[in-house]
């Protein structure tokens, strides 16, 4: 029976599961590594820990599962994806912390290229929006900083690259230095129409090119395991990104399928089919794939900077709650916000706004609000968040979608799903097996080796677990989603001279918020309308 190893290298752990043919989990193993925050608006972690909890994962994995790596068919690696390091060639020893894709310390130098003018050639180039979130300014902040690093990457000394390459080199003992497309199209320097590095952008961020690794397909064999690391040589056969991945494990390989995660962040994926779609209206269009020398796939994408970290400030921050399930039951307790509205903008905000200068905002608070209230505005401003990137991918796709699949840890709550569900408005669809990101780069892998002869022979890999429908009125969707945005233009610009993106974005959202403004007010005077009627019933009554 042919086993895969999948490694997922996640944004606070890293985790290794071996899968067999019939994608049954036969050994597990997570290690989380430190987060590094030396001053406000930065994040790093220490390349050399995350390497070590692969190794150390790997090796319990494959314990746990009471095989060797002799048995293995595959490995298949998804990787948090715009954290980059810097490392020396020879040694492959890091040279720096790596700056992880929260990292914010960039901002001004964006400020400073989108005054220059180069927003929109970037966008057209890349699918991408000029922000610190991609790793572009990171790598060349890095070859700023580090002593003589750029003068020793133009002459080849040293690499760069995101986790996935900085995994593979070290896996196959420094002969290999690579990264996919779906990993290469966030990094700001790569073509997004060619699969190939922009000599372009490349000399905007001073980025030599023989410090770049060689960009591959996603899915095939990509590379082979150093012997003695694991005790047999073992190929690489797939690469990608972890949100990519997770459109994968999902099944989402047709044009018109969605999914979203619920993890750190939120990161809504919508498969496009073989063109790129330029998004009008700031999302980012990135590669999903590309599966041996076939075409490249695409995918509309929005991300949400604070989702499961919201839950956790809760926890670490506010300790109003013990644990992050706790928040489930303290949210139910209460029938809905109380009017309290969160934005968490603690790190500034994604998609569709962009607006690094943004910060947490809580409106609507009274002498009446309690932490239950603030437990369920939490829950609603996740859901809310994501209500905001769906608005914007239907625009860009044209298209409205009918269902859309969840995963990730906070996917796991019924509440938050039901609520997501209420307030999108269509089908909420949960697996049996939220770890579609690990599930992805199994069958990426898998498929390369051909453990399966076709996608569609993975459909019965991939069970449901629960379908949310939506419960609530239209009406009452849009008067919440008018309050969400108008609390959203408080937060907004808060730090002065952070790099605020061009409010484009959210002309739009204002537009619509005058639109139901009238609806608002419409609701809420039904309501008490009714609630006169009751009373006059009572009275009647008495």
């Amino acid at each position: 029976m042919p086993y895969v190893l999948a490694i997922d290298q996640g944004t606070s752990s890293s985790r290794a599961i071996v899968f067999d043919e019939r994608g049954r989990k036969l050994g597990t193993s997570q290690r989380e590594f430190t987060q590094h925050f030396p001053e406000p608006g930065w994040v790093e972690h220490d390349a050399e820990e995350i390497w070590l909890t692969v190794v150390t994962t790997m090796r319990e994995a494959l314990r746990e599962a009471g095989v060797t790596a002799a048995d293995l068919a595959a490995i298949g690696i998804t990787n948090q994806r715009e954290t980059v390091v810097l490392w020396e060639r020879a040694t492959g020893h890091p040279l720096a912390k790596a700056i992880v894709w929260q990292d914010r310390r960039t901002a001004s130098r964006i400020e400073q290229l989108r005054a220059q003018g180069h927003e929109k050639k970037i966008q057209k180039s890349t699918g991408l929006l000029l922000d610190p979130y991609f790793s572009a300014s990171k790598i060349e902040w890095l070859l700023d900083h580090v002593p003589r690093a750029r003068e020793r990457a133009r002459r080849g000394e040293v690499a760069v690259g995101t986790i996935d390459s900085w995994l593979v080199y070290r896996l196959t003992g420094g002969t290999t230095h690579i990264t996919d497309v779906s990993n290469a199209s966030r990094t700001m320097l790569m073509n997004l129409h060619t699969g190939a590095w922009d000599p372009w952008l490349c000399e905007l961020f001073g980025v030599p090119a023989p410090a770049l690794p060689k960009i591959g397909p996603t899915s095939g064999r990509l590379a082979e395991t150093e012997r003695g690391l694991l005790g047999a040589s073992v190929p690489v056969c797939s690469i990608v990104g972890d949100q990519q991945s997770a459109l994968f494990g999902q099944l989402c390989t047709k044009p018109g399928l969605a999914k979203n995660t619920y993890g750190t962040g939120c990161f809504m994926l919508l498969h496009t089919g073989r063109k790129p779609i330029p998004s009008r209206n700031r999302l980012v269009t990135t590669v999903a794939w590309q599966r041996g020398d076939g075409p490249l796939e695409y995918a509309l994408e929005g991300s949400v900077f604070m989702a499961g970290a919201t839950i956790q400030w809760l926890r670490d921050g506010l300790e109003i709650i013990r644990s992050a399930p706790e928040v489930n039951e303290l949210a139910a307790s209460v029938a809905d916000s109380g009017g309290v509205t969160l934005v968490p903008a603690f790190t500034g905000l994604g998609a569709p706004y962009w607006d690094a200068s943004a910060r947490g905002t809580i409106v609507g608070l009274t002498r009446g609000s309690t932490k239950a209230h603030v437990a369920r505005a939490t829950l609603e401003a996740i859901a809310l968040q994501v209500a905001d990137v769906l608005d914007a991918m239907q625009a860009d796709s044209g298209g409205k979608l009918r269902e859309l699949r969840v995963d990730g840890g906070a996917a796991a709550s019924d509440l938050l799903m039901q609520l997501q569900s209420d307030l999108l408005g269509v089908k909420v669809v949960r697996p049996a097996n939220l770890e579609t990101t690990a599930l992805g780069a199994f069958f990426l892998a898998g498929l390369a080796v051909g453990v399966w002869p076709s996608v569609e022979a993975l459909a019965s890999q991939v069970a449901v677990e629960r379908t949310f429908l939506p419960a609530m009125g239209k009406k009452e969707r849009t008067a919440r989603v008018a309050e969400w945005r108008r609390a959203v233009e408080r937060a907004r610009g808060w730090i002065v001279g952070e790099g605020s993106a061009p409010r484009r974005a959210t002309r739009t959202a204002k537009a619509k918020t005058a639109l139901v403004a009238r609806a608002v007010a419409k609701a809420r005077a039904g309501t008490a309308a009714k609630k006169a009627a009751r009373r006059g019933s009572t009275r009647r009554v008495r």
